[in-house]
């Protein structure tokens, strides 16, 4: 089947205010699809969101996430030196673990004006492996060797920076993070449509979000998580720096 929007989002993180007013988004509301590529519910409100994103139904597509592996690995016995995940996989009822321990990565949709788009995490081989928009091209070139000839564009998450960037004769594309955003408060996405992709970004009440976190979450240190992150503490260059002994720059 052949969709002719698909609305993107990526690493929410168990951020529920924002997701929501990403959803509310007229754009969002009108895809076909709404594609998250991972990192869904690591993060304060872990079973809300859940629970928000399946209720979608058949628009929805859950791609995985190393945080959604991480959170089923710890619900099952495992650690995590994350504390927010180790608090947040003991919050999931068995159906939220379940659903996240059969999340595909990568996904392929026909897109109007695309043909096959891979939507990931990381990058298609690899959902913890980063790649960024400045990474240098033979580095991209090789995340991407294995993937079919016919497929032009690839759609991913993780680092929580949105970009747009060609990669020979392909284009990657990053929305960005709904609860996480590196540089800018608010929720970043991305719409695909009619063979145009637009970054586009969702203001929010960012006091009265931070307010509802820490009024609906019992995580321990959910006031100052939630300063650090919905109020984007943390720029991109901040990010790029953190990333960047990580996509093989220095090898």
């Amino acid at each position: 089947m052949v969709v002719r929007s698909v609305a993107v989002l990526s690493d929410v993180h168990g951020v529920l205010p924002v997701l929501e007013a990403v959803l509310s988004e007229p754009d969002v509301t009108a895809s076909d699809l709404v594609v998250v590529t991972g990192d869904h519910a690591a993060g304060p409100m872990p079973t809300e969101t859940l629970d928000r994103l399946t209720a979608l139904g058949e628009r929805v597509v859950l791609v995985r996430g190393n945080a959604d592996r991480e959170l089923v690995e710890v619900a099952r016995g495992g650690t995590s030196e994350h504390a927010e995940s180790v608090w947040a996989a003991g919050r999931l009822r068995p159906d939220h673990i379940d659903l996240l321990a059969g999340l595909p990565h990568p996904v392929t949709i026909d897109v109007a004006g695309f043909g096959p788009v891979v939507f990931c995490h990381g990058t298609p081989r690899d959902d913890d492996e980063v790649v960024l928009v400045d990474t240098r091209l033979a580095r991209w070139v090789e995340v991407l060797a294995a993937l079919p000839p016919d497929v032009g564009t690839v759609v991913c998450g993780h680092t929580h920076m949105p970009f747009v960037r060609l990669v020979d004769r392909r284009t990657v594309v990053n929305p960005g993070s709904v609860g996480m955003p590196y540089g800018r408060v608010g929720g970043a996405w991305a719409l695909l449509r009619e063979g145009r992709i637009e970054l586009r970004h969702t203001a929010i009440d960012v006091d009265a979000a931070v307010a509802r976190i820490i009024a609906e979450s019992t995580y321990p240190d959910r006031a100052a998580w939630a300063d650090e992150y919905l109020r984007a503490r943390h720029s991109d260059a901040d990010a790029l720096r953190a990333f960047g002994p990580r996509d093989g720059r220095e090898t």
